[in-house]
């Protein structure tokens, strides 16, 4: 039975990195200029091409970022799901991204009414501090609880407070600041540079050791 499970895990995980491997290589090709496979290897092998800086200084750290960032985000689940001892935990059904949300838009609101930017480091530093409050309210709620079910409803109704609040900060912010905090909300990775790659990589690291 566990030689089963075994085989089918590996089986599983096998099936994922070709489809990652896929994906990673119609994300080097396809795109507003399209490169053939050929001519994206020869690049990384370090030919000289036309397309050299698409692939070297676009498309691969929005490449490696995206797979950085959703590792972290799967392994964020995956530790709330252990401690919590649930299996739909996770930083959005128990509210920690709405907490994050809720800081990043008030900070990013009193920043731009004063005419400064806000930098990356400052944005997750206001995202950090944002989740930790949250987690704080939900670690008080679990000594409370002994239900799960109740704890995750709990998570929910922190979630949608910290929405409202953020809705109602935004109704009366300035335009300029809304459509920051809503480009934001989203989330983009156009932009991304090597300097953003190594500050995100050592940010997932540290936090996973």
């Amino acid at each position: 039975m566990k030689q089963r499970t075994a085989m089918r895990c590996w089986i599983g995980y096998g099936i994922l990195a070709v489809l990652l491997c896929s994906l990673i290589l119609l994300n080097l090709n396809i795109g507003t200029v399209s490169l053939s496979p050929s001519e994206v290897f020869g690049i990384l092998a370090g030919k000289t091409s036309a397309n050299t800086a698409i692939i070297w200084e676009i498309r691969l750290p929005r490449l490696i970022a995206v797979v950085i960032l959703g590792g972290a985000l799967s392994v964020s689940g995956f530790l709330l799901q252990t401690f919590f001892s649930n299996p739909i935990a996770g930083p959005f059904v128990l509210g920690i991204s709405s907490g994050a949300k809720l800081v990043v838009a008030m900070t990013m609101i009193g920043f731009l009414s004063r005419g400064w930017v806000m930098s990356s480091t400052s944005m997750i530093l206001a995202a950090f501090v944002g989740s930790m409050i949250s987690m704080g309210f939900i670690l008080l709620i679990s000594g409370k609880v002994k239900k799960m079910s109740l704890l995750i409803i709990c998570g929910i109704m922190i979630g949608y407070i910290c929405s409202a609040i953020t809705d109602f900060a935004v109704t009366f912010a300035d335009d300029s600041n809304i459509v920051n905090l809503h480009n934001w909300s989203m989330g983009s990775f156009s932009g991304i540079s090597w300097d953003n790659v190594g500050t995100m990589t050592v940010v997932t690291v540290f936090c996973m050791v």
